[in-house]
């Protein structure tokens, strides 16, 4: 009977796939904003990744893409 309970807990623990890196999240968020992402890729994202890690990522590139538009755009205009 233990020795169910313990194969059971090894197997469990071995199907476990290491969560995706930034590396992955951060390439994932940068093929969203423009609209193109591999299947395997998309498939890697809603089994190994974490949604608050591209929410997070997401936030923090709109934030950046917004910001270098307005210094763009200040740059550009007369003061």
């Amino acid at each position: 009977m233990n020795s169910k309970n313990v194969e059971q807990k090894h197997d469990s623990s071995a199907d476990k796939e290491p969560e995706s890196s930034l590396k992955d999240v951060a390439g994932s968020v940068a093929a969203a904003f423009i609209g193109v992402q591999s299947d395997k890729n998309r498939k890697r994202d809603f089994t190994k990744g974490k949604f608050s890690h591209f929410v997070v990522v997401g936030l923090i590139g709109v934030v950046l893409f917004v910001g270098v538009l307005v210094a763009i755009v200040s740059l550009v205009l007369p003061s």
